[in-house]
């Protein structure tokens, strides 16, 4: 993989975590530069770029360092079956407690 990939910097980590996850360079590069959805990250100056292809998202952690040149920090993908499945989980617990609150509080 190439440190400099369509010009953008991309950390050893990041690099390390797309052969870990099997994320091809190319398909990191799409998720940030047309993603279907982005958020701050939890570091400062940071976004979360996401980006579904075919049956998994794409996550792509990136920030500009001093220079304005952008930097790819991490890279991971989640299975959208599981992800699916924890979220309908947990709106059940969440509309749950909320029923309860309504029926302590009416």
């Amino acid at each position: 993989m190439d440190k400099h990939y369509k010009g953008i910097i991309w950390t050893n980590h990041a690099i390390e975590r797309m052969h870990q996850r099997g994320v091809s360079q190319s398909d990191a590069y799409a998720t940030w530069s047309n993603p279907d959805q982005s958020r701050y990250a939890e570091s400062k100056g940071a976004w979360v770029y996401y980006k579904d292809l075919g049956s998994r998202q794409i996550e792509v952690v990136a920030k500009q360092n001093e220079r304005k040149e952008w930097l790819i920090i991490s890279v991971w993908t989640k299975d959208k079956e599981a992800s699916n499945e924890y979220w309908k989980h947990h709106k059940k617990k969440q509309s749950l407690f909320i029923r309860l609150l309504k029926k302590l509080f009416s």
